[in-house]
């Protein structure tokens, strides 16, 4: 069983989100945390029993009816009717693991103490994720703007008894999970609803998720091409240190060095050449892949900033006396990040059909499409149409999200981000790189095959013997849709050997 996490004001890295989204992962609240959203709460009842000043979004309407002053007694009732209202999701269901991070970057944000939450609505989020009871949520309906409205209002609707909810692995009515587990709903407090409709927390959840991969398919990337490299009787000078050295990129150092250590021990790099050049698919390897793991970098540090940040509005800061009103909700950061990642990883799908293309095509003494008797064998014809099929979606997906905007809230919310659609299409970029690159694996390792008596390295035979458990040699033409699947399955969970 993992060690509970416990929620505290100290930065979350990469490394925390991965251990919560373990099946079987527990939070649960510090005493410090809880003890800033009481003090927070406290003050913000204090005020509102002594001031009769609008204040946005608790004792007023929302959007463009913030002029719209809410008498005292239906403060609870402006929070409740604000989720249900704003629970407008469409289209495909949000998945079970980008869920599970909303709920507890919802549950971080909040527990910094400058939302005005009860403690209450904190510990039943934090048993709605230790329970694992994931509400239904959509993908389409926020502008990235006034925090993610939709999607987490969506998030937040069983607190009052409504929605769905994905418990002990059932769809089930919100209000019959409550029963079950003796719970029973939430009055929410003024400016609550606010506080948990308002947030970059979809956004954040899906960009955490695609990094977390998009740094998995970097180093697959380097593994699959260092493979693909020595399959094709590639040359290793386009690597050697000295030539990086002259371009100093760090991703690009650093990819260089990967490749040589990748290739390490092999009779196939080491053997003499016909050929003076390999095509640009190998030997810049290092300058494509580099470069996106620069982007990374880049990126990283933007996520890293937003969950480890306070999104929603009106931000209340007790100690200063102030309730202010501002736009941290605003998504831009993270769309024009988001669409840089899309970039960044379809360039490695991009590249990677171009070495599964080379492998195919007869080249330096490997069969047509890597069988022995092609004609009556198609051999891996297809799957790299496949992969150029992936490609070009891609690239319709990286059109850039962030350049949009449509007005909304009858003008008050005049400038958008779009940074959910960013998210979503990642989202979708990074899947779609797993495939191409499964493809180059059976390519690549199709490939090798051919080279026999030589071996690659003894890093890169650990790696096809591993692959080959799940994915035997094409000796015949058979159903290679089977063969892409376990081979996409296996590179998203497999456990990858230190280089």
């Amino acid at each position: 069983m993992n060690p509970t996490h416990t929620i505290t004001a100290q930065s979350l890295s990469f490394s925390d989100l991965e251990e919560v989204l373990k099946a079987d992962s527990k939070i649960a609240l510090s005493p410090s945390s809880k003890n800033k959203i009481e003090q927070c709460r406290a003050y913000l009842d204090e005020k509102l029993s002594t001031t009769s000043e609008p204040i946005y979004g608790i004792n007023t309407g929302f959007g463009s009816l913030y002029n719209k002053n809410i008498p005292k007694d239906q403060l609870e009732k402006l929070q409740e009717n604000l989720v249900m209202s704003h629970a407008c999701g469409m289209g495909d269901e949000v998945p079970k693991e980008i869920v599970k991070l909303m709920l507890f970057l919802k549950i971080q944000s909040l527990a910094y103490g400058y939302s005005g939450v009860q403690t209450e609505t904190v510990e039943r989020l934090i048993a709605m994720f230790n329970e694992n009871m994931l509400p239904k949520i959509y993908e389409m309906g926020s502008l990235g703007a006034s925090g993610d409205l939709a999607p987490l209002a969506h998030l937040s609707l069983p607190l009052i008894g409504l929605g769905e909810v994905y418990f002990q692995d059932e769809l089930t009515k919100s209000d019959k999970v409550l029963k079950v587990l003796g719970w029973g709903k939430l009055n929410l407090k003024s400016k609550e609803g606010l506080a948990l409709l308002n947030g970059t927390q979809f956004m954040s959840a899906y960009g955490v998720w695609c990094l977390l991969h998009a740094n998995r398919i970097l180093k697959l990337g380097n593994i699959i091409g260092a493979l693909s490299l020595d399959a094709f009787d590639g040359r290793l000078e386009p690597f050697n240190e000295n030539v990086h050295r002259i371009r100093p990129h760090t991703g690009q150092i650093k990819v260089a060095a990967e490749i040589r250590k990748l290739l390490e021990g092999s009779a196939i790099i080491k053997q003499t050449k016909k050929h003076v050049q390999d095509p640009y698919s190998f030997r810049c390897i290092p300058q494509v892949h580099g470069a996106s793991e620069d982007v990374l970098e880049f990126v990283s540090k933007t996520f890293l900033t937003e969950i480890n940040s306070v999104t929603d509005n009106p931000n209340i800061f007790s100690e200063q006396d102030q309730i202010i009103s501002a736009g941290n909700f605003h998504g831009q950061p993270l769309a024009l990040a988001l669409d840089f990642l899309s970039i960044a990883m379809a360039e490695m799908g991009s590249i990677s059909e171009r070495r599964t293309y080379q492998l195919i095509s007869g080249s330096r003494e490997l069969p047509n499409y890597l069988v022995a008797n092609p004609g009556i064998n198609s051999g891996l014809m297809i799957p790299q149409y496949t992969a150029a099929s992936l490609v070009s979606q891609n690239k319709q997906l990286c059109h850039p999200a962030s350049v949009d905007s449509i007005v909304s809230s009858n003008g008050q919310e005049d400038h958008v981000s779009m940074g959910a659609n960013a998210a979503t299409k990642a989202y979708r970029v990074v899947n779609n790189v797993y495939s191409i690159l499964a493809i180059e694996l059976i390519t690549s390792a199709q490939a090798i095959h051919f080279r026999k008596p030589l071996k690659t390295s003894p890093y890169l035979e650990n790696f096809v013997n591993t692959f080959r458990e799940q994915v035997p040699f094409i000796e015949t033409d058979r159903l290679l849709h089977d063969d892409l699947i376990k081979a996409t399955c296996l590179i998203k969970e497999m456990n990858i050997p230190n280089i």
